[in-house]
């Protein structure tokens, strides 16, 4: 895990993965692979959470540092608190990203019509990320 507290570069570093893992999202989206851009997509949407509870100095960062990991519940706890704080699109990115991953990656069940739909949703998390 990096630890953004450190100073703007592993800020940056952060930024650069989230924008790498959508990048990679449309890529596998162009090739007809909604599988796979689907998962992208979740990674980059929990990133933002991850780096916007860590920039917020939410306890929930703190708790993911010391157990040396995120679980769903610390991520969720994080996701209700940034929405308050940051507005309804944390929420809906979480939660267009969290459908893709289930929907999407674990059960392959969507489509890539389906994934495209979301992308805007997660786009939004994304932009609100690199403003914060």
């Amino acid at each position: 895990m990096l630890d953004v507290r450190g100073g703007n570069v592993a800020i940056s570093e952060k930024i650069k993965l989230i924008r790498h893992l959508l990048s990679e999202a449309d890529g596998y989206l162009v090739k007809g692979d909604a599988v796979q851009s689907s998962e992208k997509l979740y990674k980059a949407a929990e990133e933002c959470i991850k780096l916007l509870s860590e920039r917020l100095n939410l306890e929930e960062a703190e708790a993911a540092e010391e157990r040396g990991r995120w679980t769903v519940t610390l991520l969720e706890r994080a996701v209700r608190k940034l929405a308050e704080k940051l507005g309804v699109d944390v929420q809906l990115g979480w939660d267009a990203a969290t459908h893709l991953h289930v929907w999407g990656f674990h059960e392959t069940k969507l489509e890539v019509e389906d994934v495209k739909g979301r992308i805007a949703i997660i786009r939004r998390l994304i932009e609100l990320t690199e403003k914060t």
